[in-house]
């Protein structure tokens, strides 16, 4: 199971791009693009409020504008400059011919989720992309894994698969530990490897995760 955004996919400059369109047509600060990996990992509705001046923040209904139109620019522009991180595409193309199902676990709203999958990996055979949806909790809640776990039981008639969550942030490694699976968190993503020491396994490179996730022991 792969997070989305800072382990598969560098999404950090269409998602900057959109909040400060979204904050520039009310005249409030802007940020450079290197501030918004601390903002990223807990839905859209978070990373608003984050970006906005801190006197604004607890006023729900100016942050559902704000929303709104970060959205509504996001979603025309989602794919101008995101990109897969180098030796992504050929890990998972390498995983599919060994054998391995795969999914997608995102906090990201369905429907920008499945658009990024379908353009940047269009020949991966997914049990399941995961994105948010309404009435879904956020990770860390592992109510999406179980939700996988359903979906490929119902494929497979295996009800007990030896999973793995591969993720970028501290989130991830605690989706993967309520869920009772195994973690992998790489280093090449949002969050400093500091935060990420309490992973089963730590791969900094395409590489080491390929390695990692083909052992038969994790």
């Amino acid at each position: 199971m792969f997070d989305l955004d800072g382990t598969l996919l560098n999404t950090i400059p269409d998602l900057g791009n959109a909040v400060n369109h979204a904050l520039g047509i009310r005249s409030l600060p802007v940020h450079e693009m290197y501030e918004y990996p601390a903002m990223v990992g807990h839905g859209i509705r978070n990373l608003v409020t984050k970006a906005l001046p801190e006197e604004l923040r607890a006023d729900e209904g100016y942050i559902s504008e704000v929303l709104a139109d970060f959205s509504s620019y996001y979603t025309a522009h989602i794919d101008d400059r995101t990109e897969p991180y180098p030796g992504i595409k050929e890990l998972l193309a390498t995983l599919q011919e060994s054998g391995c199902a795969m999914a997608v676990v995102s906090n990201k709203f369905q429907s920008g989720t499945e658009k990024l999958i379908r353009k940047f990996f269009p020949d991966i055979k997914w049990v399941a992309v995961m994105g948010n949806q309404e009435g879904m909790p956020l990770k860390p809640d592992p109510a999406i894994v179980k939700m996988i776990f359903n979906s490929y039981a119902g494929q497979t008639g295996n009800k007990e698969p030896n999973a793995v969550m591969v993720g970028d942030s501290s989130s991830d490694i605690r989706t993967g530990k309520n869920a009772g699976i195994a973690t992998i968190s790489v280093t090449w993503g949002y969050r400093p490897e500091s935060s990420l020491t309490d992973a089963d396994i730590l791969a900094h490179n395409v590489e080491e995760l390929e390695e990692a996730l083909l052992k038969k022991d994790i």
